[in-house]
């Protein structure tokens, strides 16, 4: 039975074996037809690959995007503007990735000035977000990662109010999380083939490859554990070491979280960026546990605040404004669709599909 990478999985096919999260707790069933939320899922749980049915494997269809928010965001001057910016410091990273790998160079003020160029060029960090779901997939979507969940560290560290220094270190920190994967066998991440599970099993290694290149070099610590430590969870289902809350670096708690946010919210091959609401209830009904608290509620709050009085859509197919954010339930705003309105924290199965 053929194992896919988690990013290479479509709604519709059917998963072959239960699978599992790096504790044994069952993430989804044998014999599941995926859906998207379904695949959300196993990105929240870092589970890199599932074994699928192969006579439900079809050949990805090229998807035909909702003309909403999303498409607004594509056509507007500033999203073309980022995106050369964007584009330009992606092939930088690219260099000064390579100094760390191959010269045992690091410029840190190098390093941090791409993402605070991009930050600097477009001022209102609440876009950023907008934009960065609305990036399309890159030939290296490695460096894109890390640089996106640089820009999210950065900002995110202004909401938790950290010093300069500390969101410097931050900011750094999400650069550099996964440049353990660039330590991997060139000939297991080109490979053109399906991945045996001892190839995966080396990918996985990532996190220790990273800490590995780093801990050398004349940097913060935390910045070594956030390559270390950013797969840890604080109920102790993450990995290398299932490692809990107060065993893990601060700054590698608050990475895990954008790193996850990052590739939750990430454009697909069958579809544009997940609505941000679909991604919130996930975080809200299962990882409060496995995200500090101190930090994911600041996160949610901030990111579901960005979308007051926007168009939605929702899962019935209405229409309507947000109007109110339940502080108690964040994926569950009201919305006023015409003289109605819908307080979706009391409409079970009700939820936003969309953002217009």
């Amino acid at each position: 039975m053929p194992k896919l990478l988690t990013q290479e999985l479509i709604p519709g096919m059917v998963t072959a074996e239960d699978v599992f999260s790096y504790n044994n707790q069952l993430i989804l069933p044998k014999g599941l037809v995926l859906t998207d939320k379904a695949i959300t899922k196993l990105e929240f749980y870092s589970i890199s690959s599932v074994s699928i049915k192969e006579d439900s494997i079809q050949p990805k269809d090229d998807f035909v995007p909702d003309p909403s928010y999303s498409e607004r965001i594509k056509s507007s001057k500033e999203y073309k503007q980022f995106r050369i910016a964007y584009d330009t410091e992606i092939e930088q990273f690219k260099g000064s990735v390579n100094d760390i790998i191959k010269k045992n160079v690091l410029d840190t003020d190098a390093l941090l000035d791409k993402p605070k160029k991009l930050l600097s060029e477009n001022a209102n960090g609440l876009h950023i977000f907008d934009m960065l779901h609305n990036m399309r997939m890159y030939d290296d979507p490695t460096y894109a990662h890390c640089l996106n969940v640089a820009l999210i560290c950065n900002v995110f560290g202004s909401w938790i109010k950290m010093n300069d220094e500390d969101i410097d270190t931050l900011t750094l920190c999400g650069l550099l999380h996964d440049i353990g994967k660039m330590m991997i066998p060139e000939k297991i991440i080109t490979k053109p083939s399906r991945l045996t599970v001892d190839e995966y099993d080396v990918i996985k290694t990532h996190s220790l490859e990273g800490y590995n290149a780093l801990k050398e070099m004349d940097i913060s610590d935390h910045v070594k554990n956030a390559a270390l430590m950013h797969h840890e969870r604080c109920d102790g289902s993450g990995y290398p070491f299932g490692l809990k809350t107060n065993r893990i670096d601060r700054f590698a708690r608050i990475v895990s979280i954008a790193d996850v946010y990052d590739a939750m919210t990430s454009a697909r091959v069958y579809r544009g960026p997940l609505c941000p609401f679909q991604v919130i209830s996930i975080f809200e009904q299962e990882g409060l546990q496995k995200y500090d608290p101190e930090y994911i509620l600041i996160f949610l709050g901030y990111i579901v605040n960005t979308y007051m009085h926007n168009r939605v859509r929702l899962s019935n197919g209405m229409e309507g404004d947000i109007v109110l954010i339940n502080k108690m339930d964040l994926s569950k705003p009201m919305v006023q669709c015409g003289s109605h309105y819908v307080d979706l924290s009391h409409e079970h199965g009700l939820f936003v599909e969309a953002i217009l």
